[in-house]
């Protein structure tokens, strides 16, 4: 995320007189001066459309640093609460693409990240409507070929997706009317009633969940079409973290995200070891790449924010209520035939071949398996007879590299 400081304190932060604060090496949006400690002001996160979360609101991001904003935490949530049902209505329609079982390799250039985007979008601009988590049959097949547009035709009429639509339907009016109760609780002037609220919308909320992690609906779709589930799945996590937020409970707070955190990595592993085609592969990849450097990212700052907040001191936190919290600027989004994650892909496939680029999906996720791989490479016989490759190269290697080599052992 690209921070931006008003001129002054950018000057300031060049000379060293002020410093950007950080929590456990996250940056955070906010400066202090470095001898006397006292904060100057709060950065300006400057973002493009194309450069978003995918499914993280970055009101929510944030909202930590904003709870001591008069009025303005609150405002946070609820704007993050809005983001999330255009991203989740975007993420759900896609499904009807996908349908149920082997997704058709034909259908999967129309759910590719830029068309996910560009859907997103379209719902952000009012251009598209979504009712009950899903779009009409003519959005979905305008300006797709006679061939997508047949596959999409005999999915969607297919008595199995039809299964699958009313369970998520059912799950989207939950989010939709727990979002709503949440909303409505801002105005309430009962704490009681405030409190009965937000706990009757996470029990709404949960019920939802429950319905995008089915376990047997899962078993039956695709590897793109369970990323899509998880990706909806992760959207109520980050609501239910919300609604304890709102009522200052931070340690609940802290306690969904670190999960959340496990449960996105765990459910990214998964989607990959699920992949069976190059075409699934090449609309997974930069999704997930997008997932693992934005959200992940995004979910990191929230839980880190949340952390050096609770770590100040009364008279700090006062200092902190008084600053000025600047909302996000958001600039003109570049073309969307020209999504950096897809861009780095095409770059880097002809230079690999499916199973590595498989194992790099796995790597994103789970950075801990590198170590694995460096170490069967090591005890190949490839690398005891090479002169050339050395532990001090391999270590430096990129995951490229490093999984290419593997499957050139281990085969």
């Amino acid at each position: 995320m690209i921070y931006t400081f008003a001129p002054a304190i950018q000057a300031m932060m060049a000379n060293g007189t002020v410093a950007q604060v950080f929590s456990n090496g996250v940056a955070l949006p906010i400066a202090r001066n470095v001898a006397t400690g006292q904060f100057v002001g709060v950065a300006k996160a400057v973002l493009s459309a194309n450069s978003l979360p995918l499914t993280v609101p970055i009101n929510l991001a944030t909202s930590a640093l904003q709870m001591y904003q008069t009025h303005r935490g609150f405002t946070a949530v609820l704007g993050g609460i809005n983001q999330m049902k255009n991203m989740l209505g975007a993420l759900q329609a896609t499904t009807a693409l996908i349908g149920v079982g082997t997704i058709a390799n034909v259908v999967i250039s129309a759910v590719t990240l830029h068309k996910v985007l560009k859907l997103r979008e379209d719902i952000n601009q009012l251009r598209v409507e979504v009712k009950d988590g899903f779009v009409s049959l003519e959005t979905l097949v305008k300006g797709q070929s006679q061939e997508i547009i047949d596959q999409i035709k005999q999915s969607v009429a297919d008595i199995k997706f039809e299964q699958h639509r009313v369970a998520l339907i059912q799950a989207y009016s939950k989010f939709i009317a727990a979002a709503n109760l949440i909303q409505t609780t801002v105005e309430c002037t009962s704490q009681a009633i405030r409190d009965a609220d937000l706990s009757n919308a996470r029990h709404l909320l949960e019920e939802a969940l429950s319905n995008y992690r089915n376990p047997q609906l899962l078993s039956e779709t695709s590897a793109l079409g369970k990323l899509r589930r998880m990706e909806c799945a992760w959207l109520i996590e980050q609501t239910i973290a919300s609604t304890f937020e709102m009522q200052g409970e931070h340690r609940a707070v802290s306690k969904r995200l670190e999960r959340l955190i496990e449960h996105i990595k765990a459910d990214l592993v998964a989607v990959s070891n699920g992949i069976d085609s190059q075409e699934e592969l090449d609309a997974i990849y930069p999704e997930i790449m997008r997932i693992v450097q934005k959200d992940l990212q995004a979910i990191e700052l929230w839980k880190e924010s949340l952390a050096w907040v609770q770590s100040l001191p009364p008279s700090e936190l006062k200092e902190l209520g008084s600053l000025e919290i600047i909302d996000a600027e958001l600039v003109p989004a570049e073309p969307l035939n020209e999504v950096p994650e897809e861009s780095f892909y095409s770059n880097i496939k002809p230079k690999s071949h499916f199973d590595s680029l498989r194992e790099q999906v796995v790597l994103m996720a789970l950075p801990t398996r590198r170590k694995d791989l460096i170490m069967a490479i090591r005890e190949s016989e490839f690398f005891q007879q090479s002169q050339s490759i050395t532990i001090q190269r391999l270590d430096q290697a990129s995951d490229l590299t490093i999984s290419n080599l593997y499957y050139y052992v281990k085969n």
